[in-house]
């Protein structure tokens, strides 16, 4: 009875598969091609390798998800430094903070994005609830609204979202990313809490010194009127809404195209769209488009427009009219905006395209957007109740690659630890001395540090000082014991002074400053 033989006829077509498949493989690494085809073909050479008996474990790959990242000392020093920034603003604007799961309900997530919802992460069925990723703050901050029965509110909330979108790493677009969400939940007069909004916007990124910016605005109102006026049913608004939004990522040409060949627009009703999107400005185009007979007999782009003209005006008393333009093309895709949307893009950050000048300024996509939300509460309350809400959702990741790529243009030495005190001694058996006086300005409040070993030579102290920035030395001996003094050595002056024990802690507060 013949032995029987493997799926390819015999070992050897099996060898020479095996063989031809690693060429293969080999081959589209050093192309350096898409992971996941490299992937696919490694799975055919294993599932060879299986037929022959030889298959070998994987070597195993450490390496972080696609889309997400870890975070070195230094970039976190660059990143706390941002969120600083972003949280004294916050509190300078009396918000308050919140925090909610990092998982929601996927009912309490359906339905709310419009066509981003493909990008929902799903969680695996554990055999009870069913449960998604949260794709953002807002849906759960009003989730928490309708839950705990909240009419009004100033809150921020900074914590990680999860998107399953296509990564663009070294444009700070991952799978896993923080939010930075600032929302004014109650019923007030018109624009005036949308208006303070701008302004959080403008002050943060003039004061993270990112480069020149305009933050976008436009309304939900006036957009549907647009769509009206250019004779887009009503069915196809948020589709064609959708569509619009993409206008700063791509060319008109093809956003027309989509509208046209996919969603099934009239073409003249595409080139009327396509006529309004073009324009953009500020209280000059408010009045421009109230001369246009057809928008004013919309009533929804009548009172659009009525509604920028009243922001642009509590922009101007806010200081940041040179700051907005009223644009036409902003969209921004999610379902859940009901009024005024914004969107902050800066203009000036140098980004080498192809094909073009490396020191072309060029618009490097969105830092910032939000914009107002009336009805999503309500989406949750039983009895339908709404609770008025407008907000701006900060792109730390974004700024934070900004952020990042200047402090290594500057090549400057970034601080990861605040220690403000170095305990040395340069004599043996000092290490319970050592310990004590740390422990007298750990009590004190004073940042500090020691080294772990028993009998450090001083040179290595120093220089441990001197290469992490601390700016301070406070070093002891046999004669500083019997004295009761301890030595205070400036690590960037290299100047000495020697003070009693009982007055260090108030000398060095002097030279630090508050902690």
């Amino acid at each position: 009875m013949a032995a029987p033989k493997s799926g390819l006829g015999d070992m050897a077509d099996v060898k020479e598969a095996i063989k031809n498949q690693g060429e293969i493989v080999r081959k589209l690494k050093q192309e350096k091609a898409d992971p996941e085809k490299i992937s696919e073909e490694v799975q055919k050479l294993l599932s060879l390798k299986e037929q022959l008996g030889d298959a070998r474990p994987q070597k195993f790959q450490l390496k972080t998800p696609k889309g997400t990242r870890d975070y070195n000392p230094r970039q976190m020093a660059i990143r706390e430094g941002v969120f600083k920034t972003i949280i004294n603003c916050f509190k300078r604007h009396g918000a308050e903070t919140i925090d909610t799961p990092v998982f929601e309900l996927k009912e309490t997530l359906t339905g709310k994005y419009g066509e981003d919802a493909k990008l929902i992460y799903d969680l695996a069925d554990q055999g009870g609830e069913i449960l998604s990723l949260r794709y953002d703050l807002t849906v759960p901050f009003a989730r928490y609204l309708a839950m705990n029965k909240i009419n009004t509110i100033k809150r921020y909330h900074i914590a990680k979202v999860y998107r399953r979108d296509n990564p663009a790493m070294t444009r700070g677009r991952y799978r896993e990313f923080y939010q930075c969400d600032f929302d004014i939940a109650g019923q007030y007069d018109l624009m005036i809490p949308d208006a303070e909004c701008v302004k959080i916007v403008a002050e943060i990124l003039s004061e993270l010194n990112v480069g020149d910016f305009i933050i976008k605005l436009n309304t939900r109102l006036l957009l549907d009127g647009m769509f009206a006026v250019c004779g887009v049913p009503e069915d196809k608004f948020r589709t064609i809404c959708s569509a619009v939004d993409k206008l700063d990522k791509t060319f008109w040409e093809d956003v027309r195209s989509e509208m046209v060949d996919e969603k099934g627009l009239a073409p003249e009703v595409a080139d009327r769209i396509g006529e309004y999107v073009r324009l953009n400005g500020q209280l000059e185009l408010v009045d421009q488009l109230m001369q246009d007979e057809q928008m004013m007999k919309n009533k929804m782009a009548r009172q659009g427009l009525e509604e920028m003209k009243l922001l642009l005006t509590y922009c101007q008393l806010f200081g940041v009219l040179d700051k907005v333009s009223f644009d036409l093309s902003l969209a921004r895709g999610l379902d859940y905006y009901t009024g005024v949307i914004y969107e902050a893009i800066l203009t000036t950050e140098k980004v080498q395209s192809d094909g073009g000048d490396k020191n072309e300024p060029v618009g490097v996509g969105s830092v910032a957007g939000g914009g107002r939300y009336d009805g999503l509460v309500g989406m949750f309350d039983p009895k339908g109740k709404k609770v008025p809400c407008v907000g701006v959702s900060i792109g730390i990741e974004r700024l934070f690659s900004i952020m990042e790529a200047k402090a290594e243009a500057a090549e400057g030495k970034v601080r990861t630890t605040e220690t403000q005190v170095y305990v040395a001694s340069g004599q043996k058996n000092m290490l319970e001395e050592r310990m004590k006086l740390c422990n007298l300005l750990w009590e004190g409040g004073i940042k500090t540090e020691l080294s772990y070993k028993k009998n450090p030579k001083l040179l290595n102290q120093f220089q441990y000082a001197e290469e992490h920035g601390i700016p301070f030395l406070a070093i002891i001996g046999e004669q500083e014991l019997k004295d009761g003094v301890v030595k205070v050595r400036n690590t960037s002056t290299r100047e000495e002074e020697t003070f009693p024990r009982d007055k260090l802690l108030e000398e060095i507060r002097t030279r630090v400053g508050p902690s």
